[in-house]
């Protein structure tokens, strides 16, 4: 007869459950796996036959048939040892069968019988609580998987543990949520002395969730208002913590017991590949702009990236999601984060400095900016030059706001796009805003369509470049607490628009 237990294997960011089917039959003694399974899965019977002789339970001397249903799929990870487990203990009657039937598993067998945490809980979790079954996995992540609350999670430190639950022995307590705090806020936008323009673009970038580009020479302060930026974005709402995790919880970033409510930031380096920026690999796992959903993407010395990699960012820029196509899969993630890039005006960086630049000026400062894209330098809502500041400015007692007046007048700039956005499932910010929609929230008056209308043909701003000024022209005003957008919003928005380069591209 055959018992049954249920994992999940991983597509994208979805869990699809898997059903783990064990029958033991009379004839010569083996232990075979099948169902597409890779080699992490086909190691795990001797892992099982270890961690059951560690605790004193001998397999039958019979055939032993483990099928991962449905057969077709590929199943990848270690994660299939405690379901073939729970399996093969329901068809040697050690545990009963219907509540092995009654649970989805994933975790690792040590070779003594403890459960090894594994990656992609929280997506488990979801895919139990659809299936309407409870969730064994092992005790680091139960926290994790514990935030789905329409599943009863069972967190176990061992093999023996396990046993003792579904016997009645000793059943397990259902896991409780747990959330990662992080390190205390120790870098305030109070540490940045001038750039006031640079840090009003900050506001305005983190209100609304609109890419920001800053260009300036070395020393300038590019990456230290770039670090600041979680500082004044408010945090995850629950809804888009559990979003995060997920992939965070397939990358196996949730090593700490818990999840986090602090935006991701992440900064990858110039020289990473297409795979870690945009996701692949042998498993397409998610990549840099994936793990910075609903966070920041910080890419310093943003030229200097592969072209190729800097052309792939543009779609996801555009919808939100990328697909990771491969010839062994086809992956979706999720990916609106917000883009954070910082140049130098040039190869040298000295542009603007007569006594240091190079002798190519100004065509080295064309040649370097050039190698970002036309269509590309188009998905930038605000273009920022960013000067280098002085010795003398340097002494200067500090007069900037702090990080948390800023974070103030952000979170109420986000709350009344809640608001707006309350009947709209797909927008959750100004920068998603588009057709009707924005035309009703973000029309301005007479003066300020009569300002844009002069811009639009002076400048030659594209289309997607007038729509860009109109959202961050409504962010603005959310900031003021403006109920319409007026000529001076327009005009500020627009200035940010034309600040690099003299023109819209």
């Amino acid at each position: 007869m055959t018992a049954r237990a249920y994992t999940v294997t991983f597509d994208g960011v979805e869990a699809r459950l898997v059903e783990v089917q064990c029958a033991v039959a009379a004839g010569l003694p083996a232990f075979s796996i099948v169902g597409l399974p890779d080699k992490a899965v086909s190691e795990a019977r001797d892992r099982l036959r270890a961690a059951l002789v560690s605790m004193g339970v001998a397999l039958p001397s019979k055939r032993i048939t483990v099928n991962l249903s449905p057969a077709d799929l590929p199943k990848e990870g270690s994660h299939f040892d405690l379901p073939v487990a729970l399996a093969l203990l329901a068809a040697l009657d050690v545990v009963p069968r219907d509540a092995a039937e009654r649970t989805v598993a994933l975790g690792e067998l040590s070779l003594d019988g403890r459960l090894v945490p594994v990656i992609g809980a929280l997506p488990a979790a979801m895919a139990a609580a659809e299936a309407d079954r409870a969730l064994l996995c092992p005790q680091p992540s139960g926290a994790e998987a514990a935030w789905v609350g329409g599943t009863q999670v069972l967190a176990a430190p061992d093999l023996a543990a396990v046993v003792r639950h579904f016997t009645g022995q000793a059943p397990l307590e259902p896991a409780e949520p747990g959330e990662v705090t992080g390190p205390a806020q120790q870098r305030d936008l109070a540490d940045v002395k001038g750039q006031e323009r640079a840090r009003r673009a900050l506001e305005i970038a983190a209100a609304g969730r609109h890419h920001m580009l800053m260009v300036g020479a070395p020393g300038s302060g590019k990456s230290m208002l770039a670090a600041r930026m979680p500082s004044i974005l408010p945090p995850l709402s629950p809804a888009e913590a559990l979003e995060t995790s997920m992939i965070h919880s397939l990358a196996g970033l949730l090593d700490e017991g818990g999840i986090s409510r602090l935006r991701p930031f992440r900064e990858p380096h110039h020289t990473a590949s297409m795979a870690a920026i945009v996701g692949g690999g042998r498993s397409a796992k998610p990549g840099e702009i994936s793990l910075a959903h609903n966070g920041v993407l910080f890419m310093d010395e943003f030229p200097e990236f592969p072209r190729a990699v800097l052309e792939t960012l543009r779609q996801p820029i555009e919808t939100g999601e990328v697909v990771v196509a491969r010839a062994n899969a086809h992956t979706r993630y999720p990916c609106r984060f917000l883009l954070v890039a910082a140049a130098n005006p040039c190869k040298c960086g000295y542009l603007a400095d007569p006594a240091r630049a190079c002798a190519r000026v100004p065509q080295c400062g064309e040649d370097y900016l050039g190698r970002i894209s036309g269509p590309l330098m188009d998905r930038f809502d605000l273009r920022v030059e960013v000067p280098p500041v002085s010795y003398a400015d340097l002494d200067l007692p500090e007069v900037g706001e702090c990080s948390a007046s800023v974070a103030d007048r952000v979170a109420a700039a986000r709350s009344r796009q809640q608001e707006r956005f309350a009947g709209h499932d797909a927008v959750r910010v100004n920068a998603e805003a588009e057709g009707a929609l924005l035309k009703d929230i973000a029309t301005p008056d007479a003066e300020g369509r009569a300002l844009l209308t002069q811009v639009a043909e002076r400048f030659g701003l594209s289309a997607r470049g007038y729509h860009r000024v109109l959202r961050v022209a409504r962010t603005i005003a959310d900031l003021d607490g403006a109920r319409d957008v007026a000529r001076p919003h327009v005009a500020e928005a627009v200035s940010f628009r034309l600040a690099v380069g003299g023109g819209d591209r």
